[in-house]
């Protein structure tokens, strides 16, 4: 675990070993002069009055030792409140750190939300040029798609995505079905009874079926994965913020500035005193890293889902060829479709109007489902994801190494001054060993009194919401699907499809999918609605969309 140099800095700032003389031994019988300390302690903005001139005798000490000293218990009591707020600024900076490497990795990951705007943009800007007065009455269906595969990406639990893509292929049959006979009369009792012989005829061919495979696994891992992001940078800023304990301030302050009480300014910590000091102030946080190992590990396995022919970019880039596949599949077998469909459902009664240009129409449908363009979502997520999950192995150990990075060669004693640093009493070799990590393994820690039968709770649960996270990511890897509380800005109230901007048309009714009302977790936080995405994003190809657009303005005006 490297720190920030920026901290490096405030870090060896905070002990403040000022380039001046060694003193002598307080074995001195001549009292000494407490200037060194006088210009320490001005400089930290505190006034001099009361502040000794030299050395006077220390049993008035709570924290120091006891002997010669150059600090009244106002000093001591006022440099211990500022180890304290030095000390969990430093700490909260290096969260901070932690945190904005996740937060970024989250925001440039979660530009693929962007992009599935930017798809369903393409619909809403080609349908009106197309269909005029038929957008109002059958974009829906394809808008809404792209709008419920947006919201379940941002965590709404509203959307299940199987029933969001079966009812996709419902509606978009009951629509083709009725173009494809309008010389008859079709109710809606009708068009049930044809849904119900999708199962038997599968009029789409095997595209329904291989699609919701592929979006669900993608779409599933996709959203879980930016969670996992999100998550870990929430449990880091809360972590950051928990308060130190009493013994902790004391063990700090006799850590940091002691030395200076003591006639020592210049004198570093010795190394395994510090750690000692650290583990014990950081013991809590430590306790963290079986979960956040088992997280890492989680979202590493979950990253290779965003790989191969299957990978999430590769699906939604895909679905509208696959659309378009599909109905050129219902197109070419529509006679043998509609032969069964009357067998089983009756012959509706004749009334409707038939169209010309059949033959004609049905090339220029062939010719559409023939295309089997992609459209680029634009992010690179293969390339993208493999940077998340190098940040990721880097960060993976940082609870353990958190407070051997705060002893490092800036601001404790190196090798070959082990007898010329402080141990916490006075200059010489600190013998006490190295404890370990972890609440439990501070049973004993001599710089720090712990007890370890109370765990802070903050810490606790945040732990758990590790536990919780993994486990939803494993799911994920295996396909299944996970719920997060739905909290967003664009995923609730009126019900209108997701479209950007102003595109889309108001007051067009929308499927409602049922709640099942399972477990919830965190929601991904609104979107920035700021953020923009890579250039080539900007210049998204909508002509494959065109394609299928004109597909289905020949069916649909038969």
């Amino acid at each position: 675990l490297h720190l920030p140099e920026k901290m490096d800095l405030r870090w060896a700032f905070f002990f403040s070993f000022l380039a001046v003389p060694i003193v002598g031994d307080t074995s001195s019988n001549k009292a000494r002069s407490c200037s060194d300390v006088r210009h320490f302690y001005s400089g930290k903005g505190f006034p001099l009055s009361g502040v000794p001139q030299t050395e006077i005798s220390g049993e008035h000490l709570r924290i120091c030792p006891q002997g010669y000293t150059c600090c009244t218990s106002d000093m001591e009591e006022r440099l211990s409140n500022l180890s304290r707020h030095e000390f969990e600024a430093l700490v909260q900076e290096a969260g901070r750190s932690l945190q904005l490497s996740l937060s970024t990795q989250h925001t440039n990951f979660n530009g693929f939300n962007y992009s599935l705007r930017l798809l369903s943009g393409c619909w809403c800007e080609a349908f009106p040029t197309v269909y005029g007065e038929l957008y109002t009455q059958n974009a829906r269906i394809f808008l809404d798609l792209y709008g419920e595969l947006r919201r379940y990406y941002r965590g709404s639990n509203s959307i299940n995505l199987e029933e969001a893509l079966n009812e996709f292929w419902v509606r978009l049959l009951e629509r083709l079905f009725k173009a494809l006979n309008p010389q008859y009369v079709i109710g809606d009792d009708y068009l049930e009874c044809v849904v119900k012989q999708t199962e038997k005829l599968r009029p789409f061919g095997e595209v329904p079926r291989d699609l919701k495979l592929k979006a669900t696994r993608a779409f599933i891992a996709a959203r879980s994965f930016v969670q996992g992001l999100w998550v870990s940078s929430e449990v880091v800023r809360k972590v950051s913020q928990v308060p130190l304990s009493s013994e902790c301030i004391r063990a700090i302050m006799k850590l940091m500035y002691c030395p200076h009480c003591r006639g020592m300014p210049s004198v570093k910590p010795c190394t395994n005193y510090c750690k000692n000091v650290m583990k014990g102030c950081l013991a809590n946080q430590a306790d963290l890293d079986t979960e956040w190992q088992n997280l890492v590990d989680a979202m590493n396995q979950v990253a290779d889902r965003f790989n191969g022919p299957s990978s999430v970019e590769v699906v939604i880039g895909s679905i509208h060829t696959r659309i378009s596949e599909a109905m050129g599949n219902m197109q070419e077998n529509s006679a043998h479709f509609t032969s069964k469909v009357f067998q089983a459902c009756g012959e509706p009664r004749v009334g409707g109007t038939r169209s010309s240009g059949a033959e004609e129409k049905r090339k220029r449908v062939k010719n559409s489902a023939d295309d089997k363009s992609t459209i680029s979502t634009g992010m690179g997520l293969e390339k993208l994801v493999m940077d998340v999950t190098g940040k990721l192995r880097e960060m993976q150990q940082y609870w353990v190494q958190l407070p051997s990075a705060m002893c490092n060669d800036k601001v404790a004693a190196g090798v070959g001054n082990e007898d010329k640093c402080w141990n916490g009493i006075n200059r010489g070799r600190y013998l006490p060993e190295v404890m370990g990590d972890g609440l439990a393994s501070q049973i004993n820690n001599p710089e720090v009194e712990i007890d370890i039968t109370k765990p802070d709770m903050t810490i606790r649960q945040q732990i758990m919401q590790l536990k919780i996270m993994t486990n939803r990511l494993r799911n994920a890897f295996n396909g299944n699907d996970v719920d997060f509380q739905d909290t967003s800005d664009d995923v609730s109230g009126s019900g209108s499809a997701t479209c950007p901007e102003d595109l889309c048309p108001r007051g067009s009714g929308r499927i409602a999918i049922p709640n099942t009302d399972r477990p919830k977790l965190y929601a991904i936080p609104p979107e920035n609605k700021k953020v923009t995405d890579n250039s080539g994003s900007q210049n998204l190809p909508c002509t494959a969309l065109l394609l299928l657009l004109s597909l289905a303005t020949l069916l649909l005006r038969r």
